[in-house]
């Protein structure tokens, strides 16, 4: 006995429907670990101490703790920067963030507000000499320049006794991360 056959229309509703299916688990899996928004609660972390030289080796991307984006640091694509929390966000046009990494803060630190970036360097010498990278300059403060960069060694700054410094170091991965995300004009958010 012969079974009779599908005409080839019904396997291509099959199959349409079969991904269809697949596609949907997949989105719903995929929205179950979704970032969160800028209109999410905001956690208070605070940190309780400088980084530990443990800490220091390896923070910012691929924490395993996600941050959320302070709830008043403004709308759209920027990055926010928080002085309390030492941590810096990416946030793209929805308010959601792809990026979020611990910072060391300098000793001189910006007033809270809008900013923009508005000078780049490939490199150079912070004041306390290190070679760095990646510096993404927004403000300006007691005559000192603040900016973003990384150590081109990849360690963590020492406090220098005696010496005023206006960059904010991070990992440099999350340099690289700043520099590509940080065009001229780029909107950065500071906030408490």
């Amino acid at each position: 006995m012969h079974g009779r056959r599908l005409p080839s229309w019904a396997w291509v509703t099959a199959l349409t429907a079969g991904a269809l299916v697949a596609v949907t688990f997949l989105a719903v899996e995929a929205g179950n670990g979704s970032r969160p928004t800028a209109t999410a609660p905001t956690a208070q972390v605070k940190p309780t101490a400088s980084p530990s030289p443990k800490a220091a080796a390896s923070p910012g991307l691929g924490e395993d703790v996600k941050h959320q984006v302070p709830t008043a640091s403004g709308e759209g694509r920027r990055i926010v920067y928080s002085l309390g929390e030492q941590r810096v966000w990416l946030v793209d046009p929805n308010n959601n963030y792809d990026d979020s990494f611990a910072v060391w803060p300098g000793t001189i630190s910006p007033e809270k507000g809008s900013y923009a970036v508005s000078f780049r360097r490939d490199d150079g010498v912070g004041s306390d000499g290190v070679s760095i990278e990646h510096i993404v300059y927004f403000a300006v403060k007691e005559g000192m320049s603040i900016a973003f960069s990384n150590a081109v060694d990849g360690a963590a700054p020492s406090p220098a006794p005696g010496v005023s410094t206006g960059g904010i170091r991070v990992a440099t991965t999350a340099g690289g991360a700043i520099w590509k995300f940080g065009a001229l004009g780029t909107k950065i958010s500071v906030v408490d």
